[in-house]
């Protein structure tokens, strides 16, 4: 049932992926096209560049799950990258639990009060021309701890499922 729960959360991360591929080629053709009209036709809207800098947030936000899943992110391995199965899953273990998770609660507890006074007062941008609802671009802090989150989680039960195989 654990590793079930494990495969879940990772499809969730997984999709989340295929989801910043697309958006990285909607950004890619939004700078584009932005560079076409401002350089060859002298026009420029501020909203299509707010729109590739909320792309590009969401890509790193939205991205972070997936990329703990694929274990591509910037870790120091000096030691870890040659010890047995059995020492990568007490370290990341103890690393989950007591540095990730804490953190991934001080980021939800403190953007989720920012967050949700963005959407009661229904910001919108500061430029003139730029886009409205802001909250959704604040949205993706916590669309970012709910995804490392899950992520975190599936961590934490392939780690005891490994140390639990090398103990029988």
């Amino acid at each position: 049932m654990m590793k079930n729960l494990s495969t879940f959360l990772n499809i969730i991360n997984k999709y989340a992926g295929y989801l910043c591929a697309f958006i990285v080629i909607l950004m890619v053709i939004n700078v584009f096209l932005v560079v076409i009209l401002r350089y060859l036709f002298g026009i420029s809207f501020i909203w299509m560049q707010e729109t590739y800098v909320w792309m590009h947030a969401y890509i790193f936000m939205i991205g972070a799950g997936f990329t703990y899943l694929n274990d591509d992110h910037v870790r120091i391995d000096i030691i870890y990258r040659n010890s047995s199965k059995l020492y990568k899953s007490i370290v990341d273990l103890v690393g989950n639990i007591f540095l990730l998770l804490p953190f991934l609660y001080l980021i939800w507890s403190y953007s989720f009060p920012f967050v949700y006074k963005s959407w009661q007062m229904n910001e919108v941008s500061r430029e003139a021309g730029g886009l409205t609802m802001i909250y959704l671009l604040k949205l993706a802090i916590l669309i970012f701890a709910f995804l490392l989150f899950i992520q975190v989680i599936s961590k934490i039960i392939n780690n005891f499922l490994n140390l639990y195989s090398n103990e029988s």
